[in-house]
């Protein structure tokens, strides 16, 4: 139904409600002569006072009652508000009409008392029409169980959102008012529905108009105003639900199917990510784009950004199948004119890497593929060598053999000062493609980030399981701080930094202010509904092996500058030179044969000779640094 259909139908709905308003006036103006003179008794005088004023009681009460706004409602949404406008319209409308009538007649002929009763059978006709027509379309429509619901944000996102929520049949919610900051929408109707009060106001507006249920209509709110809304709605003690970002949704377009939970997303993200696209297309299109771990959760990000920029194919390297089945089949939905390949296969199987290499002839080449579990692999050194560094090394150096433009791979903050062997493989990692980029046609590019919301293994999906259960919900150490990025805004800020480097670069994504993740463990309870250690219980179970208390972002040594993107900047680390670097791969390759775990911790500190031992012990210290409780404050 188009804006103009329902604008007309509006119209028409309001003409009724003036006529009906008009009819009434006289029947009840007579009425109240009939009730002071009882049947029989009335004057044939009095009833010609009562016509004769009566063009004047249409004129005084019908614009009185149109200046208070008795037909900016609908009667199917009646409530205690309209009833007390329909008795304020009707009191002024009466002691108008008095005072002019009194000025005219001195009241001759006309009852005082005929005012009181003509005011009262006004309120009932008034008032108990638009209840008895609520009551019906209620039982007609089945409106008796839909929810009442007040929106917050009566911009462009609420009005879709109100509009859609009246054109549902069988209707399951009922928007009765709005909220907004701007003072200009202040009093304005959308759709019926008036803006009532500002944000602020949010718990009194749903106690007074009876709300069910708070909807959030703020799709481009930050993350700081959205830790603020929240507040508020919890203070209502209603259940809140919101849209979707304003980037996730699809040109503008704003639907009830998009309702869904607030979640910690909201709260923690940040402002979206500005992107220069013009160049991530110049450099992407009609390339062919292979993604190693695509099936992961950064992986397959990437994966859905590449296939908006006009590449010519993607190639998509995964170990694990059913994740690799998963992102198939739902780029084969959302893109069906994609020309894509799903190749199950191992980044340590240099045959088989080889082999996709000679086939497919990649341009560019994501490398996303990792273990990543920290304390995991503190006992799987041989593995995580295995994976992080030798398989790098494979996807690195095939790269470099079959010329590809560009190689990007996905660090992490770990890899800095590492205390940890996940770490400290993922900076053997950079130094792989730091080197071989000093020799090579390629162009290799490192980017660097934090913990990433949502992502497998982290410790969002981790709460969520453990609030699921009844709880507790366990954090580590009272004081330990993480870094926290989206996904989405993660993988926008990798395909930006393709465009950004001659080749050799680290570049560090900008993660804003680190995060207590006591702090997201307490919000996370509040958005599921419960009450922190009330009804979820938090339990502190200690530093995990190889975890550290704050997580850094660059070495001491490196030299941090700034970059065109002020997301984005450059770490200049130190170099290895190529004969150590192969020398080193050579060995790493030989102890990983021989199951030498002694001797791949001896081969990644003479690489990353940083590196911490016992760094939880270490860090776990009074002079750990002061962090910010909440990001972006």
């Amino acid at each position: 139904m188009s804006k103009i259909s329902i604008s007309l139908r509006l119209l028409k709905t309001r003409w009724a409600a003036l006529a009906h308003d008009l009819v009434m006036i006289p029947i009840a103006w007579l009425l109240a002569y009939w009730i002071r003179y009882k049947i029989g008794e009335y004057p044939d005088l009095l009833f010609e006072r009562a016509l004769d004023l009566l063009p004047l009681m249409l004129l005084i009460q019908g614009s009185t009652f149109f200046y208070f706004g008795l037909y900016r409602g609908i009667w199917r949404f009646a409530s205690l508000p309209d009833l007390t406008r329909i008795v304020r319209a009707v009191l002024v409308s009466t002691a108008m009409a008095a005072v002019v009538i009194f000025f005219f007649t001195r009241l001759e002929y006309v009852p005082r008392s005929v005012f009181i009763i003509d005011a009262i059978l006004l309120v009932l006709l008034l008032g108990g029409t638009r209840l008895s027509y609520r009551l019906l379309k209620d039982h007609h429509l089945g409106k008796v169980s839909a929810e009442r619901v007040l929106v917050v944000g009566a911009g462009s996102a609420g009005e879709g959102l109100v509009r859609d929520l009246l054109r549902m049949r069988p209707a399951v919610y009922l928007p009765v008012a709005f909220v907004d900051d701007d003072p200009a929408k202040q009093g304005q109707e959308i759709h019926g529905i008036r803006v009532v009060s500002t944000i602020d106001d949010i718990a009194s507006v749903a106690g007074q108009w009876d709300a069910d249920l708070i909807m959030l209509a703020l799709p481009s709110a930050s993350s700081r105003q959205m830790r603020r809304i929240v507040e508020l709605c919890e203070m209502s003690g209603l259940p809140f639900r919101t849209l979707p970002k304003l980037q996730s949704l699809v040109s503008g377009k704003v639907s009830i199917n998009e309702i869904r939970e607030v979640q910690i997303e909201d709260l923690l993200g940040r402002a979206p990510v500005v992107l220069d696209r013009t160049e991530i297309i110049n450099r992407l299109t009609d390339k062919v784009v292979l993604v190693t771990g695509g099936g992961g959760s950064i992986g397959s990000e990437l994966c859905r950004q590449v296939t908006c920029v006009g590449i010519q194919r993607l190639i998509i390297l995964d170990q694990s199948e059913y994740n690799l089945y998963s992102i198939e089949k739902e780029l084969q939905q959302s893109r069906p004119e994609l020309q894509m390949s799903c190749e199950l296969g191992d980044i340590c199987d240099e045959a088989g890497l080889e082999y996709l290499f000679r086939y497919y002839q990649p341009d560019v080449v994501f490398h996303a593929a990792a273990y990543k579990h920290v304390p995991m692999l503190e006992n799987k050194v041989r593995e995580a060598v295995r994976n992080n560094i030798i398989g790098s090394w494979n996807v690195a150096q095939l790269a470099d053999r079959y010329g590809c433009s560009d190689f990007v791979m996905v660090s992490t903050d770990k890899a800095v000062n590492p205390g940890n062997i996940m770490g400290a493989t993922k900076r053997v990692a950079e130094i792989i493609c730091q080197t071989l980029d000093e020799r090579s046609t390629t162009r290799f590019i490192t980017t660097r980030f934090g913990n990433v919301l949502g992502s497998a293994g982290s410790v969002v999906p981790l709460f969520r399981q453990q609030i699921q259960n009844g709880g507790p919900v366990t954090v580590t150490d009272e004081n330990i701080t993480r870094y926290f990025m989206t996904i989405s805004e993660a993988c926008r800020l990798i395909l930006q930094t393709t465009v950004m480097g001659n080749g050799g670069e680290i570049f560090v994504l900008d993660m804003g202010e680190p995060v207590k993740v006591l702090y997201l463990a307490e919000q996370m309870i509040r958005l599921s509904g419960k009450i922190p250690e009330e009804d979820i219980k938090i339990e502190f179970t200690g530093l995990r092996p190889g975890e550290k208390l704050h997580e850094e972002l660059f070495h001491t040594d490196e030299n941090l500058t700034d970059t065109r993107h002020e997301k984005v900047m450059l770490a200049i680390s130190r170099k290895t030179d190529w004969q150590t670097l192969t020398k080193i791969m050579d060995e790493f390759s030989q102890a990983v044969v021989e199951f030498d775990n002694e001797a791949l911790k001896e081969l990644i500190l003479r690489l990353v000779p940083e590196m911490t031992q016992n760094s939880s012990e270490i860090e776990n210290t009074a002079d750990a640094p002061v962090v910010a409780a909440l990001p972006g404050e």
